[in-house]
């Protein structure tokens, strides 16, 4: 396993995979990863299936990886000889005719539930004040202020925070109750913003970057004006977590499977909320109704209707 593969081979999940930075990365690590491993055993070059068998059980035993990581890991390295066999004829996959047990408990999301939300908003600034009659801009616009609307439109359309932040003004229509968004390889879709504050916030906000910036600027910006990242967005919210004492502490993906519980909590159909959320599968999204059958057994718990009639 040479550097000058895992670049082809970035190249090729980056232009024709259409794979996103992120993933990209998460593939050079887990590449890279199994190169230092390589190193321990003095040859880089014979990948054999007795070797993956005993990397598994480095990552297992040694590196006390996490089953998710060990399972991430040897899907990229199934990716990478699979693309290197197509590559360069004569190779064979050390993968053929391997089974490993790659299976990952299966984790409920943890959505933020709704009084911690309520907390989270009636601390996050609108851009629009509410008078007796009607909105008035609060002017100018401050970065606690942008916080609170990224995790407003966060919960509103389950987006990715990667996705969010790399929104450009040009993705933004229909009054800015429309935005485009371009998830995982690369696929399309479209998410609305139905709540009526929310729309006005984003409107406004919406206005002030386009007076300042062309279409293909990027939507959000940090303090100093520059693009707001998924990992300065993140710091936002464990700060805010700290300050209002939420924990665990708020992530941007929690807003993520929030959104998906609410809307099926509300009754909204499941394949909405997975043309909503860009799952690929209907099978990803309905472990949010599992989340919501939790919701409703604590419900009952917490009515006890028979406690009132049989004391």
């Amino acid at each position: 396993m040479i550097t000058i593969e895992i670049l082809k081979f970035q190249t090729y999940c980056r232009e024709q995979l259409g794979l996103s930075d992120h993933s990209l990365r998460a593939y050079w690590q887990d590449l890279n990863t199994f190169r230092m491993f390589l190193r321990t055993k003095g040859d880089t070059e014979s990948v054999t299936p007795e070797l993956l068998i005993q990397y598994h059980q480095h990552l297992r035993e040694i590196s006390k990886a996490s089953p998710a990581t060990i399972r991430r890991r040897f899907v990229t390295l199934r990716s990478y000889y699979k693309w290197l066999e197509a590559e360069a004829a004569g190779t064979i996959s050390p993968f053929a005719g391997l089974r490993l047990d790659l299976k990952v408990p299966q984790r409920l999301p943890r959505p933020v539930d709704r009084p911690t939300l309520t907390t989270l908003f009636r601390a996050a600034k609108h851009l629009m004040e509410l008078d007796p009659e009607r909105l008035v801009f609060s002017g100018p616009v401050h970065s606690d202020q942008v916080t609170g609307l990224v995790a407003r439109l966060l919960v509103v359309t389950g987006m990715r925070i990667s996705e969010i932040t790399n929104l450009k003004l040009r993705d933004v229509s229909g009054a800015c109750s429309k935005i485009r968004v371009r998830g995982k390889g690369n696929r399309e879709r479209t998410v609305y913003v139905a709540n009526a504050r929310l729309l006005c916030d984003f409107r406004c906000y919406f206005e002030k970057r386009s007076e300042a910036a062309g279409p293909g600027a990027h939507l959000f910006l940090n303090a100093r004006g520059d693009q707001l990242t998924a990992a300065a967005f993140r710091k936002r919210l464990r700060t805010l977590s700290k300050s209002l004492q939420i924990a665990p502490h708020l992530t941007p993906h929690r807003f993520r499977h929030s959104a998906a519980t609410l809307l099926i909590e509300e009754g909204v159909d499941i394949r909405i909320v997975q043309r909503l959320l860009g799952h690929a599968s209907i099978s990803t999204t309905e472990i949010y109704t599992k989340v919501s059958d939790n919701s409703l057994v604590a419900a009952i718990e917490r009515a006890d209707t028979l406690a009132q009639v049989d004391p």
